[in-house]
């Protein structure tokens, strides 16, 4: 197993072994034990997948507030997506700051979003399926976003705006600066 750090405090790339053969491939795409060998050690307690029939489909930026605050361990079932975080822990040194990497079926990264990121991804290919551990629940009244295009956070999603495919929950929800924001920075200062 192969971890990337991102300049990030907590967030990391992570690609699992795979062992193939004529047949196909092997891969244990996640293990508790394995990941606690390189410090993370996170208890998911959840499972969630979607798919995105349409090229250009966003969703996110979203987030999950506390008590019921979510680390995510992403991976793509099917397809190809480019997958992002946005740090908003408050006094973070990266605060507003965000990453992006490709996660595919082919080649089988990950994507570790801890809590107090927003997270969201764009589709690459059609029918792409996107699969990943929470480790808290999903809790309506906790759920939150910030729009996918707010200029002070600036991130290039590599699609035209105009062809992008978007729920109207998240082309309502807020900018970061207009954001209620409850995550605070708590690692050490700069």
């Amino acid at each position: 197993m192969k971890v990337e750090e991102t300049g990030m405090a907590g967030l990391v790339v992570i690609t699992p072994a795979r062992h193939g053969d004529e047949r196909g491939f092997f891969s244990e795409s996640y293990n508790r034990a394995r990941l606690a060998e390189h410090g993370i050690d996170i208890e998911f307690v959840q499972d969630n997948h979607s798919l995105s029939a349409r090229v250009g489909t966003v969703r996110g930026l979203h987030f999950q507030s506390p008590p019921h605050a979510q680390a995510k361990l992403v991976r793509c079932g099917r397809g190809r997506l480019y997958d992002v975080a946005v740090d908003i822990r408050r006094g973070s040194p990266t605060y507003g700051q965000w990453f992006g990497t490709e996660l595919s079926f082919d080649n089988g990264r990950q994507l570790l979003v801890p809590a107090g990121f927003l997270h969201g991804f764009v589709t690459r290919e059609p029918d792409t399926e996107i699969v990943y551990k929470c480790s808290d629940y999903y809790a309506p009244d906790c759920d939150g976003a910030v729009r996918f295009d707010d200029p002070d956070i600036g991130i290039d999603w590599g699609v035209d705006p105009g062809d992008v495919v978007i729920s109207a929950k998240d082309a309502a929800a807020p900018t970061l600066a207009e954001l209620d924001n409850p995550f605070e920075w708590t690692g050490p200062r700069a």
